[in-house]
């Protein structure tokens, strides 16, 4: 069985690899294991070393691998390089703050001395999906390694050549050579190695179902997950915001990427008052993306990454306008190769259409017309999802209320459209999961909070 490479925007294929087999991926849990050993008594100094050289490694090398992206997951050439930067950004991030985030935190007790020590749990298995080829796995890999455990990837099997160039880099950088290790098998084989008794917890971004099934096979060995899984995230359109400023990050919110991300912007809920001036002002900016080569300059929207994503999103749509939507621009698969889907306006959308309840994993705006904020905050929360959420409004009190009370999500912005930072937790609720990666929060989920008293 062969791994295959295939460029989304051509339908050519790049290469393929061989899928590893059950004894290949046992002799890489087996050197993770080994390598934790020594890892797990490295000070943040030896640590941080070799998590600085990889940012440079990614700032030295950014050109290549956004090429990379471009070419397995069809990512616009500039949105590339600006990842490879963010992977960077979390590397130095943690290199500079994990030591101070894992610092023993003393607790007055009865004791005559007690405290809350952190210690890493040991080789960590992580489930990555192919959306974001780079930045999910620095995402995981930087805290997690800084807490001194070990990771194995089990990267998307769309996405080889970028896994594999991950695992160079980092032993470029200078950690030990089985620290970080990607496993090639097909999506099937992650139960396996979630079982391994090697492997102590489990990360996964990806879909709900697919975070179902990894949480229901680690729950069989009782081993701890954290989940980031899909999303439908709301943005509030006020009447009082800046209407074509709000039109322009809410377009940047929905196309990014191609509008292949957990945190795009899915469902626009706007008041009555500028619902229509915002929709003409929409239409507008999605008829302006310019679709192509992802490798060409002035691209801003590349393929999808897979013919059968197309098929799904596409049948989304025509579902929504069976149900009522009206197709505004786009909503039609074009001619020639590859997996592109134009940049497409649903309007009249409303709960119980496919494109209000499901997730559109793809170029696809959905405007829901609301009669006021009220009505707006009730159908943002009339979802299964609880990733990410954003408000507009010159009201920046009000904005901060709602963001902060009454919306049901893990990140809330306001006037802003929803992004992950290193600073800053992020993960959801409901069915776009649980657990926090980055900040002190992400750090601590794989490390054994120890209490420790002394009499």
């Amino acid at each position: 069985m062969a791994i295959e490479s295939i460029n989304p925007a051509t339908g050519e294929r790049i290469k393929a690899y061989p899928a590893m087999t059950s004894v290949e991926v046992e002799e890489i849990l087996q050197g993770a294991e080994t390598a934790f050993g020594v890892w797990r008594k490295a000070d943040f100094a030896r640590r941080r070393a070799p998590m600085n050289a990889a940012a440079k490694l990614l700032h030295n090398n950014r050109e290549e691998y956004a090429r990379l992206m471009a070419l397995e997951m069809g990512k616009p050439l500039k949105q590339g390089l600006s990842e490879v930067e963010k992977c960077a950004w979390v590397c130095e991030y943690f290199a500079d703050n994990a030591e101070r985030f894992l610092e023993p935190e003393v607790v007055p007790t009865d004791a005559a001395k007690s405290f809350v020590a952190f210690q890493p749990l040991g080789v960590i298995l992580a489930v990555m999906p192919w959306n974001f080829p780079f930045w999910q796995v620095f995402r995981c890999a930087a805290p997690t390694l800084m807490a001194g455990n070990a990771v194995v990837v089990k990267h998307a099997s769309n996405v080889p050549g970028c896994a594999l160039a991950i695992e160079k880099l980092f032993r470029d950088a200078g950690f030990p050579e089985d620290l970080l290790r990607v496993v090639l098998v097909e999506s099937g084989g992650a139960k396996e190695i979630i079982a391994h008794p090697i492997i102590k917890a489990v990360t996964v971004t990806g879909s709900v179902s697919a975070g179902k099934a990894v949480a229901a096979a680690a729950g069989e060995h009782l081993k701890k997950t954290v989940l980031e899984l899909g999303g439908s995230d709301p943005y509030l359109v006020l009447e009082d915001c800046d209407l074509e400023a709000t039109v322009e990050t809410c377009a940047a919110a929905r196309f990014l990427n191609s509008g292949q991300s957990c945190i795009a912007a899915k469902r626009f809920i706007v008041v009555e008052p500028v619902r229509e001036k915002f929709e003409e002002l929409l239409i507008a900016r999605a008829a302006a993306e310019k679709t192509g080569d992802p490798l060409a300059e002035g691209t801003t929207i590349g393929p999808l990454a897979r013919s059968d994503l197309r098929d799904q999103l596409h049948d989304q749509v025509q579902r929504s306008v069976k149900q009522g939507a009206r197709l505004r621009i786009g909503g039609e698969i074009p001619d020639g190769p590859g997996w592109f889907y134009p940049p497409t306006v649903l309007t009249d959308v409303r709960t119980g259409m496919t494109a209000c309840d499901e997730e559109l994993f793809g170029p696809v705006a959905a405007i829901i017309g609301v009669q006021d904020e009220v009505e707006a905050i009730q159908v943002a929360n009339d979802s299964r999802f609880g990733l990410g959420a954003a408000v507009f409004t010159r009201d920046v009190k009000r904005g901060e209320q709602i963001a902060a009370g009454q919306l049901e999500a893990g990140a809330c912005f306001v006037n802003d459209f929803v992004k992950s930072d290193p600073r800053l937790p992020f993960g959801g609720i409901k069915e776009s999961g649980y657990g926090r990666e980055l900040s002190a929060f992400g750090i601590r989920e794989f490390v054994n909070v120890k209490t420790v008293c002394v009499k």
